[in-house]
C-alpha cells in the first residue's frame, strides 16, 4: 500500500501572507475579511446596483458589473486594507467597469449589421423602483463626466472631493460638470412633462 506524504505547512514568507491578504503579523487585515466582504455586500448591494443602472440601461448589466465589482476587491483584498475604503473601491470599480460596458456595446454596435433586441432579465420587476423613467432619460442624455458627478455626488452622497478622487479630477471640474448637468436635467425634465 503507498504512503502518501502529508501536505506542505501554508508558505509563510512574506508574499505568501500578501498573496492571502496578511498583514505582517500573520493577521488578516481588518478591510478584508471574507466575513467583513460579506457584511459590505449585505448593507451596500443595493445602493451600488442603483449606482450602477443611473449609468447604465439595463438590470442584468447592473447586476454582472456590481458582481464583478465585489470579486475585484476579494481578488484585491490585500491592498484594500482600510475597512473605510472598501466602499470608495467598490464605488470606483462599478463606474470603471460600467464605463468598459458602455464601450464594449459601443464597439458592439459598430461591429453588428443589426443591434439585437434588448432582453428583460427575471428580476427587472424587482427593480421597478430604482428606474425612474423621466430621470433615467434625462440622465442618459448628459454628457458622461456630467452623468458620473452628479451621480456619485447625489446618488452615492460622496462629497466633491470624493467624487474628484474618484473620477481623477479636480474639485473645480465636479463643481463646473455638476451645475452644468443639473441644468442639462432641469431642461430635460420640463420637456418631458
Amino acid at each position: 500500500m503507498p504512503v502518501i506524504a502529508p501536505l506542505p505547512a501554508p508558505a509563510t514568507s512574506a508574499a505568501g501572507r500578501h498573496a492571502r491578504g496578511e498583514a505582517a503579523d500573520g493577521t488578516m487585515a481588518e478591510g478584508t475579511t471574507i466575513d467583513f466582504l460579506t457584511e459590505t455586500y449585505r448593507a451596500h448591494y443595493r445602493s451600488l446596483l442603483g449606482l450602477a443602472a443611473l449609468l447604465l440601461d439595463d438590470t442584468a448589466s447592473c447586476e454582472d458589473v456590481v458582481q464583478e465589482a465585489f470579486i475585484r476587491v476579494h481578488s484585491a483584498r490585500s491592498r484594500v486594507r482600510d475597512p473605510e475604503k472598501t466602499l470608495a473601491y467598490l464605488r470606483q470599480t462599478v463606474v470603471n467597469l460600467s464605463r468598459s460596458t458602455l464601450r464594449r456595446r459601443i464597439l458592439g454596435l459598430k461591429l453588428l449589421s443589426k443591434p439585437l433586441p434588448d432582453m428583460a432579465s427575471a428580476e427587472e420587476g424587482a427593480y421597478e423602483q430604482l428606474e425612474r423613467a423621466d430621470l433615467i432619460k434625462a440622465m442618459r442624455g448628459l454628457q458622461r463626466r456630467q452623468r458620473e458627478v452628479l451621480v456619485l455626488r447625489y446618488f452615492a452622497d460622496m462629497t466633491e472631493a470624493e467624487v474628484a478622487r474618484t473620477l481623477g479630477i479636480s474639485a473645480g471640474s465636479v463643481k463646473a460638470y455638476g451645475s452644468r448637468g443639473i441644468a442639462a436635467l432641469r431642461v430635460a425634465m420640463e420637456d418631458a412633462r
